[in-house]
This record gives C-alpha cells, structure tokens and sequence, in this order.
C-alpha cells in the first residue's frame, strides 16, 4: 500500500508501525522506508497492566523502540505517546534527546465494554470526538516552543474549528481519521476551505501566523493551562449558578 501511495501521489507518504514489543521494529521500518515512505510514525500500542513492571521500564520501551529504529532508518521517524505517562513533559523531553523527530499527541488506547445480557466483555470502537480535544491541546500549547521538535495533533478534529485550535496551540500538523471514516477523503477539502475563511475574515495572512498564537507561552497567563485555571473555573461556575437560582 505504501509503494502504491508513493508512485500515485505527489504528497509525501508517511508510515505508521504499530507494535508491543520489541520485536520486529527494525525489520518492518527498513521495509517501510523501502517502500517509498518519507516519513515513520511508532505507535507503541501497549496498555501498562503488569503489576511488576515499573514505570521506569515503560518508559524505557519507548526510547528503546526509538533508538532500535532510528538507528536502522534515514527518514524522520516520530513517535505516537499515551496521555497516561506519569510526566507527559519529561518523557517529550527524553524523547527529543534521544533524537525523535517528532511527537504525536495522543494515542487513543481502545478500552472495553460490557454486554449485561451476555454477560461478556465486548469490544468496538468509537470514534473521537471534539470533545476530546482538550487533553492533547493542553499538551501541544505546554510543550510548543518548550521542546525542539515538531508537534502533531490527533484525536477529535471534526470540522475546521478543531484543527485551527490545534495549530494556535502550537501543532505544526493536525490529523484526522473519524471524520474522513464517516464523511469520506473528499471532506479534507471542506476542512481546508473552513480554515481559509476563518482566517481571511480574521486577516491571517498565513498558517505560519497562526501557529502557536495561544501556545502556554505566547498568552498573556499561562496560569490558565495549570492549576490555577481550576480555581477560576470553579468561581466562574458558582457565579452562574448562583445567577442562575
């Protein structure tokens, strides 16, 4: 499918592998690059559940998937990470040391469900929403100018409105799955053409303009990514349900 991609299309193709354990990386990113990618996203699909295992080792299987394959490849490899890291900032941080030539916030781990009348665990999946958004939003706008890599957002882009969110924290690209799943690869266009309006009536003269304005460390408090911003939401709250009663 790579090969097919690349000979077709004009654009560059970008690879995802997505494994648990370490084997395998090597071979499979040689194959990928080989194929006509040109660029290699790592999706290190593993939900942390062994009791034993700290999260210094979990840890450490990420840079060590990362150092394996950026080793045995030329291309720009990035990394996929989970929310669930205990410092989100560090690990970006040890990540860029090792040599990352990007990071994409956040893996969406499925989770499971239960059938009461069959009285069994049942798996499907959902597909993201806006509403999901916030998590890697906070992160992008927190690490944008912060780490010297590049930053992609995934998770909730479903019209124009999320991706230009996404950019004015600080990602320097914006992907989507469930809104092309359900609306087809022609809604891109639709995606594109709601930006370009919202910012010709904004006067935004570029993307690049617009890139990181409201990162944590562009706005006037970036309290209101910390812990702080809770206590104003909660004055806020009681203000309106006090008006409200």
């Amino acid at each position: 499918m790579i090969s097919d991609a690349s000979e077709a299309l004009d654009i560059p193709v970008i690879g995802s592998l997505n494994g648990v354990t370490n084997a395998g990386w090597i071979d499979y990113a040689k194959k990928i690059q080989d194929a006509g990618a040109k660029a290699l996203e790592l999706n290190v699909y593993a939900v942390a559940t062994d009791l034993d295992e700290s999260s210094v080792e979990v840890e450490q299987r990420y840079l060590d998937v990362l150092t394996a394959v950026k080793a045995s490849v030329d291309i720009p490899v990035a990394m996929k990470l989970s929310p669930y890291f205990s410092s989100v900032a560090n690990m970006s941080k040890r990540l860029v040391e090792a040599g990352v030539d990007g990071l994409v916030l956040f893996n969406r781990f499925y989770q499971p469900d239960y059938d009461l009348d069959a009285l069994q665990v049942t798996a499907d999946l959902n597909l993201s929403t806006a509403n999901e958004i916030r998590l890697p939003l906070l992160w992008i706008a927190v690490l944008k100018n912060r780490l010297e890599t590049s930053l992609a957002a995934t998770t909730g882009v479903e019209t124009h409105l999320e991706v230009l969110k996404y950019l004015m924290a600080g990602a320097d690209v914006t992907m989507t799955a469930s809104s092309l799943i359900t609306k087809g690869p022609g809604y891109v266009t639709t995606l594109i053409d709601g930006m370009t309006r919202w910012m010709e009536e904004r006067e935004y003269e570029s993307v690049e303009q617009l890139k990181g304005s409201m990162s944590q460390s562009a706005v006037a408090d970036p309290s209101t990514f910390e812990r702080a911003n809770y206590i104003k939401i909660l004055e806020k709250n009681k203000a309106e349900y006090t008006l409200a009663g």
